[in-house]
């Protein structure tokens, strides 16, 4: 008998938001495809999931990976039904910080990665009437000065609001997950009052357990103390 169970595919799955989605995903009854660029760290990941977790080596900015990351769930499960493009990470604000080196594989990793994982997965979200899920953050809702990396997430809010529109009518639900301060290895001097990867995990099950006729756009979440 079919394991009728859902899976979702999440990039960025080795560490902070992504690790902690997975393990509540799977809590909650997901099965689930880790992928991101460390195998070790995958691996520690799926050793706490057990046999309803795969992993796949995946540079989200690597269109053949991608396209292995969605091969290898749908032979591994049979199927696909949500997807979170969680991977991404920061520089130091200030347009004369940082390197070149540094932002072109911001960028690359922020717009192009997420755009790429879209590509790779929305035939399989479209037969399963799946779930889109993309790692926005309050820095693509306000601009925040020098800071080329709040440009990247502001891309990607617009990148889930075309998505959304392009896939009105096909049953497909898109959702923007846009987290505040949170203690993940994104900051260099992690903050002592930000959220936790396990806050942010929770309100990507909010969204992925609504009733399929109900579509949460986004969800802004901050630390209570955490004023802008």
């Amino acid at each position: 008998m079919a394991d009728e169970r859902p899976v979702i595919a999440i990039t960025g799955a080795s560490s902070g938001i992504g690790a902690a989605t997975a393990r509540l995903a799977a809590e909650r009854g997901w099965r689930v495809t880790l992928a991101a660029r460390s195998q070790e760290r995958l691996d520690e990941v799926a050793s706490e999931i057990g046999d309803d977790a795969a992993t796949v080596l995946c540079d989200v900015t690597d269109w053949e990976q991608q396209r292995a990351m969605v091969d290898t769930t749908l032979k591994r499960f049979g199927r696909l039904d949500a997807v979170f493009a969680n991977a991404g990470f920061g520089a130091p604000r200030g347009f004369t910080e940082s390197t070149v080196e540094h932002w072109r594989e911001m960028v690359l990793t922020n717009v192009y990665g997420a755009a790429l994982t879209i590509r790779a997965s929305v035939g399989a979200l479209r037969e399963s009437r799946g779930h889109m899920l993309l790692t926005s953050s309050v820095a693509g809702r306000r601009v925040l000065p020098g800071s080329l990396y709040s440009c990247t997430k502001h891309a990607v809010s617009a990148m889930g609001e075309a998505l959304r529109q392009e896939l009105d009518g096909s049953g497909v639900r898109v959702t923007l997950i846009s987290p505040g301060m949170t203690d993940t290895p994104f900051f260099e001097r992690r903050p002592t009052e930000g959220l936790e990867p396990g806050d942010v995990a929770r309100a990507v099950l909010f969204a992925l357990e609504q009733p399929a006729h109900v579509d949460v756009n986004e969800v802004l979440v901050r630390p209570t103390a955490q004023s802008g």
